[in-house]
């Protein structure tokens, strides 16, 4: 009899194991398990900061613009440079666009709208100080009618200033932010963009 109620005892114990065990099977260590599991969701919510969002809000409508400058030169860009340039641009920032409202939609933030430039994160169309670089309708309507030379040397000034904002953007992005990720697509933005502003430079004959 004490040895069918040590059983039955042994019997109880394992199916309560199993049962906060679910399909690990690891008794009381599962729950830490599945605390890991389920750590990449709640990090990708957790890991970032008000800068973060901040550098992503920005830097979507500033890529836009940037996107929306590039898709000028096949059509009206003189120099063979130049319209390499402005595809290269494209085809970098294209991509981030996406990536930064993926993050903006998991932190449970609104993405800017279509066509939208958030001038109150950047006090205006050139930031604070000057610094985001953001065009104005009135020189984007200016660059949209150049053509040839005229667009080429027009384009470079332009996108430098918007390069120049962009830099000054990712490094506050690296002082303030948290989020690995965001930092990351900070540092290659700030070595990509000053590469592409030290290329223009040169070919409007100022290096």
């Amino acid at each position: 009899m004490a040895v069918g109620a040590a059983v039955l005892v042994l019997a109880a114990c394992g199916s309560e194991d199993d049962g906060s065990a679910g399909h690990e099977g690891h008794g009381a260590k599962p729950s830490a398990s599945s605390s890991a599991s389920s750590a990449p969701s709640s990090a990708a919510k957790g890991r970032h900061n008000d800068a973060d969002a901040a550098f992503a809000t920005g830097m979507i409508p500033h890529h836009r613009q940037a996107v929306e400058m590039a898709a000028l030169a096949p059509s009206r860009a003189r120099s063979a440079e130049v319209k390499q340039l402005a595809a290269d641009i494209k085809k970098a920032q294209e991509p981030e666009i996406r990536t930064l409202s993926g993050w903006l939609r998991s932190w449970g933030k609104p993405v800017p709208a279509e066509g939208a430039m958030d001038h109150s994160s950047h006090g205006g169309a050139d930031g604070p100080g000057g610094m985001s670089g953001m065009m104005t309708p009135e020189e984007m309507a200016k660059l949209e009618k150049a053509s040839g030379a005229a667009f080429d040397t027009a384009f470079m000034e332009l996108m430098i200033k918007h390069h120049e904002g962009a830099v000054s953007m990712a490094k506050t992005e690296q002082a303030d932010g948290s989020y690995p990720a965001a930092q990351k697509m900070a540092g290659a933005i700030i070595t990509s963009q000053s590469a592409e502003i030290a290329e223009m430079n040169r070919l409007l004959g100022r290096n």
